[in-house]
């Protein structure tokens, strides 16, 4: 279904008003609460089937046989997709021609590249009919070693990191300004592999009618979505029906359509009846993308007042052996301190792994902790406060591209957030701290950083002659409020109070809103809204304008406002009109408009982009059993204008605690003989639970960007990762003097010493 989010459809105390800045709560938060929310799994078409995957329990090697016959006489079961009867495809699912586009497993041969991966699809009538059927297949393997580890195959240099980032990129004599600094550290960091765990798992009930397909899926980017499934299928893309409402998270992993998404496709044309299948928890370690671990070895070198003289950064990372995606975590040192030579350089192994993807600050997020780790240990070898060795080295242009910063407010976010948590009483050696019960407690602090995105989009916009207006655009929302923002955006653009807005989204038959990651999707999916409802509000001035009987005649398009469903003199705003009384008038009962959004190139030339950030972290650490609890965390980020500081609020308090959950918790653990990952569950698979979120709170500095956009909007999504898992591992050496340098921070680490 398509989202409409507007006219009489929240409680009343939501409907009062609108405009950009103001802290609205959630449009789609009462359905969510009462059950009218409507995800993807909760579809149920008439005559539709059960599809569940059987998945590899081996690493790497091929299948040698199922027992289809004997999973097809289990009652209920009504067809067993196999490589020797999956319907065909247009295109080879191998097939990659866009940095964005990537290899799946669809049953194309008996091979079995990593653990989940999918060997067959089983439908039934029920859900417990196809369960069986699949536990029945018994599948035969021939099977190979499983390579596990960063140092299980042989190393190589990728031709590229991230989307097409260069894998090796200096600037200055790294090895000179090491020889001459009166001050080096050295250190290697290790971090796990780690999954995107989205509360909601993938899903995907399909529909085939002739060559005309409608699908239920959650999805980051339908429009992308939509180009792959018709590339595969051979159809044209106006014939794929995609509806993505509501998503339980996503994370970056519902980015693009994933391997078991397809398969459902694939289940329907073969049964020709609708089909569902859901993911289990446990398959959700394979085939939708993870978090690469990386080994990183950083080299800082400082004179003798504390200033970098180089930086050299190294990220090991790893693939999988049939694709290319390599997380740039050493691009991290490109953009936050000052130093006259950076280099970053990056190698990679293959493995027997589902391919890694996008996971929420790909690169920055592995990568920071590196970074804030190696600082904290500089600013201590220099014998400074770790604030003061940061201010110290403060970049007043990108360090590595030498570019001005569209805006910069990180010395603000630096003094309010220091200043709220009283870093000032802060000792500088570790161990000096202790709670009234004894608990070594400490203090850290990490810098936070994302890059200010935005890709293209569309809207559309329409104001009625009944005083109310209608926007839409295909946005997604993945729990972050991106509804209720344009929502805002689009009232504020149109005039109009947000009781007189009907806001649609989530359905590729709406304008193409672009992807939801990137924390680039206000920005991007805003300008199109805003641009839109620009070019509306203009043929209507242009209607009154020239229109002798309005109040507005001759004041030209640029001599108008719009506000509260009128239009407005800019010399006089006692004299003007009604919207309604306008297109009556005209003789018509509506009036569209639309709207693109793209980055400006030349901005992008001429200056770096980022939003920026200050974590400050404290920990009470066990003395005897080195258990740790962060109980405070201060975070104070400039990101631009803020659409909806509510929402802002949430999603850094999200970015933080996910902080923490990459600094003490999150970790996928893999067996080494067989390949397979032992904690593929919620329950040994840990992130944080309501007693593990300590005292949160997040700091909204002001700051102006003229550059980024028009909006003035950045992103926020994956900002509050970036400087809090650093300020945690930070905060636990000043507890214990111990360094962490494995994540994530293990008990026996710290009683070790």
């Amino acid at each position: 279904m398509t989202l409409e989010l507007g006219l009489n459809q929240q409680p009343a105390h939501l409907r009062q008003g609108s405009s950009i800045g103001q802290p609205l709560t959630r449009r789609d938060g009462f359905l969510k609460v009462t059950g009218g929310a409507v995800y993807a799994a909760d579809n149920h078409p008439e005559g539709m089937l059960y599809a569940v995957l059987a998945v590899s329990s081996i690493a790497r090697g091929r299948v040698l046989s199922l027992d289809v016959e004997a999973a097809k006489a289990y009652a209920g079961v009504v067809e067993v997709m196999t490589p020797q009867n999956r319907p065909a495809l247009a295109i080879d699912p191998d097939a990659k021609d866009n940095p964005f586009m990537f290899r799946l497993d669809l049953l194309q041969n008996d091979g079995v590249r990593y653990p989940n991966q999918s060997i067959a699809v089983v439908i039934g009538e029920t859900l417990e009919a196809a369960t069986e059927g699949a536990a029945l297949l018994s599948p035969r393997y021939e099977v190979l070693p499983a390579r596990v580890g960063l140092d299980d195959a042989e190393s190589f240099v990728p031709r590229g990191v991230g989307v097409g980032n260069p894998p090796v990129q200096h600037k200055g004599d790294v090895e000179a300004g090491l020889q001459s600094a009166a001050t080096r550290i050295e250190a290697t960091y290790e971090t796990p592999a780690q999954y995107h765990n989205a509360m909601e798992p993938h899903a995907i009930v399909a529909a085939w009618d002739g060559d005309r397909l409608s699908i239920d899926t959650p999805s980051q980017g339908l429009a992308m979505a939509q180009g792959r499934i018709a590339g595969l299928f051979g159809i044209a893309p106006e014939n794929i029906h995609i509806r993505s409402p509501f998503l339980g998270g996503g994370f970056g992993s519902k980015g693009m359509m994933s391997g078991p998404q397809v398969l459902g496709i694939l289940a329907a044309r073969l049964v020709g009846r609708p089909v569902k299948l859901v993911l289990r928890r446990e398959q959700m370690y394979g085939p939708v993308g993870h978090r690469a671990p990386t080994r990183q070895t950083l080299r800082l070198g400082m004179d003798g007042e504390g200033r970098l003289t180089a930086v050299d950064h190294h990220a090991r990372t790893t693939s999988s052996t049939f694709d290319d995606f390599f997380e740039p975590a050493a691009d991290a040192s490109h953009t936050l301190y000052a130093s006259p030579a950076i280099a970053t350089s990056h190698d990679a192994v293959r493995l027997d792994t589902g391919t890694p993807l996008f996971m929420r600050a790909p690169g920055e997020a592995t990568g920071s902790i590196a970074l804030e780790s190696a600082i904290d240990e500089a600013a201590y070898a220099c014998g400074m406060d770790p604030l003061e060795f940061r201010l110290r080295n403060y970049a007043e242009v990108e360090p590595m591209s030498g570019k001005p910063f569209s805006s910069k407010a990180l010395r603000e976010c630096y003094q309010q957030a220091a200043d709220r948590f009283g870093w000032a009483s802060r000792p500088l050696q570790p161990r000096l701290m202790r709670d009234a019960d004894g608990f070594l407690t400490g203090w850290g602090m990490g810098t936070a950083t994302f890059p200010a995105l935005m890709f293209q989009a569309e809207a559309r916009a329409v104001l009625k002659s009944d005083g109310s207006g209608l926007m839409e655009t295909g946005a997604q929302d993945m729990g972050q409020g991106a509804w209720t923002a344009f929502a805002q955006i689009a009232a504020d653009g149109l005039g109009l109070d947000i009781d007189r807005l009907e806001f649609r989204a989530g359905s590729s038959d709406l304008p193409n809103a672009g992807i939801a990651g990137g924390s680039g999707h206000t920005a991007t999916a805003g300008m199109a809204i805003h641009n839109a409802g620009a070019a509306v509000i203009a043929k209507l001035a242009d209607l009154a304008t020239a229109d002798e009987a309005s109040p507005l005649f001759g004041a030209g398009n640029e001599g108008v406002l719009a506000r509260g469903g009128r239009l407005l003199r800019r010399d006089d705003e006692s004299r003007g009109e009604t919207y309604g009384d306008i297109l009556t008038r005209a003789g018509l009962k509506e009036i569209e408009g639309s709207g693109k959004a793209a980055s400006d190139p030349a901005s992008l030339e001429a200056y770096a982009m980022h939003a920026h950030g200050a974590v400050f972290a404290e920990v009470k650490v066990d003395p005897d059993f080195g258990q740790v609890r962060v109980t405070r965390l201060v975070g104070a980020f400039a990101a631009g204008r803020v659409i909806n500081p509510r929402l802002v609020r949430s999603q850094y308090y999200g970015g933080m605690i996910w902080g923490v959950s990459f600094a003490l918790q999150e970790e996928a653990v893999t067996d080494r003989r067989s390949g397979r990952i032992q904690n593929a569950n919620l329950a040994e698979y840990h992130v944080p639970v309501n007693a593990d979120v300590p005292s949160v709170e997040a700091i909204l500095v002001h700051e102006d960007d003229p550059h980024v956009n028009a909006l003035g909007i950045k992103g926020v999504g994956e900002i509050g990762v970036t400087g809090t898992a650093g300020a945690v591992a930070n905060a636990v050496w000043h507890a214990t003097g111990v360094r962490p340098r494995r994540f994530p921070i293990r008990i026996e680490d710290l009683l070790a010493r």
